[in-house]
């Protein structure tokens, strides 16, 4: 039943072994996972992948194998706690959302501080309760203008000022084979050649004039390889909304990887605060200050974010306004330093351009960026290697 399956896998470019295969037919066989999709999953994943950067590809070749399936045939059958969870999605009105109190800051963390220490019990669907559905400010699955999601997955609105739950977010995989050379033509206006290194490149020109002036004597001139000079900063928001831009992300690492020899990445949820990380599965023990970055990249250098800039505005705006932990600055203060230390900057957004009027962090955001945000389309990218091409 599996062998299509694994040949799926290979052919979506993943490197699975038959010894790996092999593994993952015995521990089906000795009862390793049960017979829910999103256990065999898991079991799957970490039978056959290796490296954690390609992820998003198996999740791809997974979910076009199984579309439809919800139970792997011959397994013992179990109905997994998650599928009744969030059944009971309440669907308000616009004229019922716009009743919504908007709590503020301080307010909505200690009515959240109140609720936590007087409810007992499980809720679902209320307007009070920490819960999931309905119109409270805190729970999931529900909306509320600005609120605190406590487990479980956004509703969609996107509005949380805090999440509280353990997140995990993926490092972008940057050996994305390109569908169009779109995106590496576009990063092309930015370079600038420079002859770096050892001279090993015969220099055709100089040898044909060198011969003349030697009255016909051959004479070899040689000179370096002509590399790209530019230096490139890359911060990658990943995780949350940016969930729904993986592909396109990955295509942008992956050109900017191939166009630029002097390419630092790293990667921030939301937001540049004190710290951010070159590996999303190691980022709360392995982060890396941002105020070293500060110190230790010369102004030369071209500073680049990615990311949909989609966020509450507290967490921009306001001291402890991360959804993750509490910071002692707010993100304006991190991104404005930022631009300080190099000028030549452009914030890229995969957020098609017309949602922008209706999200005010994009607002917000664009206008700290000195309305250097650019769509991230063909046309977009032009315009934002014209604007790091300016002299500062």
């Amino acid at each position: 039943m599996l062998i299509d399956f694994f040949l799926h896998l290979k052919a979506g470019q993943l490197k699975v072994s038959t010894r790996e295969f092999l593994t993952l037919l015995e521990g089906l066989r000795d009862g390793a996972c049960s017979h829910s999709i999103d256990e065999f999953y898991f079991y799957a994943r970490t039978c056959l992948v290796k490296d954690e950067s390609h992820y998003d590809r198996f999740d791809a070749a997974f979910g076009s194998y199984f579309k439809g399936v919800t139970e792997i045939p011959g397994l013992e059958a179990e109905l997994p706690q998650e599928w009744l969870q969030a059944m009971m999605k309440k669907h308000l009105s616009p004229e019922d959302k716009a009743k919504l109190e908007k709590l503020g800051w301080d307010k909505l963390m200690e009515e959240f501080r109140k609720r936590l220490s007087e409810q007992k019990e499980r809720h679902q669907g209320g307007s009070k309760w920490i819960g999931t559905g309905g119109s409270s400010p805190f729970g999931n699955n529900g909306y509320h203008p600005e609120g605190i999601r406590v487990g479980g997955e956004s509703a969609g609105n996107r509005t949380a000022i805090k999440v509280w739950e353990k997140r995990e977010y993926r490092n972008l995989d940057d050996s994305v084979e390109l569908g169009t050379r779109n995106i590496k033509v576009a990063l092309r206006r930015l370079r600038r050649f420079a002859r770096q290194g050892a001279a090993d490149e015969l220099d055709l020109d100089g040898t044909i004039a060198a011969t003349a002036r030697n009255a016909g004597w051959l004479d070899l001139m040689m000179r370096p390889e002509r590399h790209n000079a530019v230096k490139v900063l890359l911060f990658l928001d990943v995780g949350g909304s940016m969930d729904d831009h993986i592909k396109v992300c990955e295509e942008m690492f992956s050109a900017c990887r191939s166009e630029f020899k002097h390419l630092e990445y790293f990667y921030f949820h939301n937001c540049v605060y004190e710290k951010v990380w070159r590996d999303s599965s190691r980022r709360h023990s392995e982060n890396i200050a941002v105020s070293d970055l500060l110190h230790r990249y010369g102004p030369d250098y071209k500073l680049i974010f990615v990311g949909d800039a989609t966020m509450s505005p507290y967490e921009i705006l306001h001291p402890h306004g991360s959804i993750e932990h509490m910071n002692t600055e707010p993100g304006a203060a991190w991104l404005r330093r930022l631009l300080d230390a190099w000028p030549a900057a452009a914030w890229l957004n995969p957020e098609p351009e017309h949602l922008w009027p209706y999200r005010k962090s994009i607002e917000i955001v664009d206008q700290i960026m000195g309305g250097r945000m650019f769509p991230m389309t063909l046309g977009g990218l032009e315009r934002a290697m014209q604007q790091l091409s300016k002299k500062q």
